[in-house]
């Protein structure tokens, strides 16, 4: 009577709501699902990754996670994390058939063999799923993302306007669809000075910090001949300027950094860090948003959003600083 499955007078339904409610119960949420065939809870997939310590209190997901917990929470349904290997068969079907879900948000999905076909299978049995922060291309899946593209044009016209005309780029891995949109706004970037990407200037991390402090053992050797630095992340900006300090070469002196996603570290670092801010608590609000709706069948067109970003300025991409080579 509870799930409203069972046909009842209201005059009858009331009275037992009224003696439930003297008699201080409540529903058993494990027979109303049961009754349902719904387990009231929405999966988020996230990437198993043995070397990398801490991965959910990073600011990427915990912003997104805490964005789709508010989410659910406001329409009483659960959160299950679901860690995937990188090198584990991708079946994401599987966790429907058993009905440990109803629907699914799948982060850190990226380009990769057999990972296109998973997201493709979910789609065509058109079950509740959405990606976050990865598109593919001539693709109809349902996603949210940021205006990555356009988050790097501003960040390179930043440094652009302020004097930086040799700016090196450190990208994310070529597999994420949001490392190959910074790299076209970097270029659009340089081509609306009339400037061309120095082939010497772009590296690859993989957006750990560990990553920026690795590349700045290739970086310094070369940092005279540049201005400034880009990172796609405030995380490998962090690692790179902690290795070029190691190095005896200092932002603010040295160089102009600028970073991306605008995570807490970004406003107490010293000299604090220039950065584009991504609303990714919003994007995990929309993406659970848009699971719910699936699975309660109030949606049936495909979501393919992209979210305005914003370039917050601060310290270390002012145009003020001495640079010891010239």
């Amino acid at each position: 009577m509870f799930n409203n499955i069972l046909p009842l007078k209201q005059e009858t339904k009331e009275k037992v709501l009224q003696a439930a409610k003297q008699l201080h119960y409540y529903p058993n949420t494990l027979a109303q699902n049961l009754a349902t065939s719904k387990s009231h809870t929405i999966g988020v997939i996230v990437p198993y990754l043995p070397k990398v310590r801490h991965l959910l209190s990073t600011y990427y997901f915990s912003e997104i996670i805490s964005g789709i917990g508010d989410q659910l929470a406001s329409a009483n349904y659960g959160l299950q994390l679901i860690f995937q290997p990188q090198d584990q068969f991708r079946n994401y079907t599987q966790f429907f058939s058993s009905k440990k879900i109803d629907g699914c948000i799948i982060l850190g999905s990226h380009d990769v063999d057999g990972e296109k076909f998973a997201i493709e299978e979910l789609h065509r049995l058109d079950l509740p799923y959405c990606l976050i922060n990865q598109t593919f291309q001539t693709s109809h899946f349902h996603y949210i993302d940021a205006k990555h593209q356009e988050g790097s044009y501003q960040a390179v016209s930043h440094l652009l306007e302020q004097g930086f005309e040799r700016i090196i780029f450190l990208n994310g891995p070529k597999t994420y669809s949001n490392s190959l949109d910074r790299l076209v706004g970097y270029q659009d970037a340089l081509h609306s000075r009339d400037l061309k990407m120095n082939e010497h200037s772009l590296f690859y991390g993989n957006y750990s910090r560990k990553s920026g402090v690795e590349k700045a053992k290739e970086i310094a050797p070369i940092i005279k001949e540049f201005d400034a630095i880009f990172a796609a992340n405030d995380r490998m900006a962090v690692g790179l300027i902690q290795g070029l300090y190691d190095q005896g070469i200092y932002v603010g002196k040295d160089y102009a950094i600028v970073g991306y996603d605008d995570s807490d570290i970004a406003s107490i670092i010293h000299p604090t860090l220039t950065s584009v801010r991504v609303p990714f608590f919003k994007m995990g609000e929309l993406a659970a948003e848009h699971v719910l709706n699936k699975v309660n069948s109030k949606v049936t067109e495909t979501m393919q959003l992209k979210l305005p970003v914003e370039l917050i300025v601060r310290a270390s991409s002012n145009n003020q600083i001495e640079r010891s080579f010239k």
